[in-house]
């Protein structure tokens, strides 16, 4: 079982392993373990500083139902799914209701996920949905796990409707990439119905904590963000200790800071945190971890 160390949880940080690389992540809880694992398999030293929550609430579960009912859903042609906390809340979502969801139909409806994601679309998932005929739906899977990889998948949509769940950001300024979302989808021609299908909240101003807390004597080799709320998130619990990322490059000046793919890397340079390290493989964690091993231990690596 792998074990996470966190900054939330600790207050001793002396007591983290140095012999290894320390490597911090801000991912929200329902991704730490995993991203953790492969840290460790790397033999680093893990250290979760989360700065956000992403799940679904009972208020955008109940907007999420709204859009499941037989005649909503047989408005639609499509569901993207750009995150894998919508899949999770919208199998949640549908466990209150009668399945299949999905009404009989001529024409073939899509799903569409990014990445590993798509392991969450499995023969459960797709009972539920559509029942037995499981050839009613076309699942899609971009070869590029960004949103615009969907888009481009999806194709031209000749004005039929996609059902878009995506995060109601909390505490936060919402990131570009939602509403980017939504446009190149209308300029293909679709018509994407957003649903806030779950929360991206920010864990407050203490979240950053464990970070100016580790600067007294503390090693840090790298960070990893996976998302630009994590990003904002962090920059804004810093400024409450007075701290900002520049007195982070100061304190490490070798820290090597990392993106899970290159809608991340925008996001945190847009908030002015440079990036040394984007994955090129990012349908997973596994990229940007093999990418920070690379540079950590200057391994020659095409995802850099």
């Amino acid at each position: 079982m792998t074990t996470i160390t966190t900054t939330t949880s600790m207050h001793n940080l002396t007591t983290i392993t140095t012999n290894k690389p320390t490597v911090a992540f801000t991912t929200p809880p329902n991704y730490a373990t995993r991203l953790s694992h492969l840290l460790t398999l790397k033999s680093f030293t893990p250290l979760w500083c989360p700065t956000i929550t992403t799940e679904p609430t009972e208020q955008t579960l109940s907007s999420l139902v709204l859009h499941l009912s037989p005649h909503s859903l047989s408005l639609l042609s499509a569901i993207a799914f750009p995150s894998r906390t919508a899949i999770t809340a919208f199998s949640t979502a549908a466990l209150s209701l009668t399945t299949p969801l999905l009404p009989p139909r001529e024409d073939t409806f899509i799903i569409a996920a990014l990445g590993k994601d798509v392991e969450l679309i499995d023969s459960t998932f797709l009972l539920s949905f559509c029942g037995d005929d499981i050839s009613r739906v076309n699942v899609l899977v971009p070869t590029i796990a960004t949103p615009s990889g969907l888009v481009q998948l999806l194709g031209t949509g000749r004005g039929r409707k996609v059902l878009c769940p995506v995060p109601r950001v909390v505490g936060l300024e919402e990131p570009p990439v939602v509403p980017d979302f939504l446009r190149e989808l209308e300029a293909a021609g679709w018509v994407p119905i957003r649903v806030d299908a779950y929360e991206t909240r920010w864990l407050g101003p203490a979240c950053g904590k464990g970070v100016v807390e580790l600067s007294e004597g503390g090693l840090l080799d790298a960070m990893v963000f996976t998302s630009s709320g994590e990003v904002e998130g962090l920059l804004k619990s810093l400024r409450e200790f007075g701290w900002d990322w520049e007195m982070v490059r100061r304190r490490w000046p070798h820290l090597v800071v990392a993106a899970h793919g290159p809608v991340t890397a925008a996001g945190a340079e847009r908030l002015g945190v440079t990036v040394d390290v984007v994955s090129g493989r990012f349908d997973s964690f596994q990229g940007v971890v093999d990418a920070v091993e690379a540079k950590l231990r200057g391994l020659d690596s095409s995802c850099m």
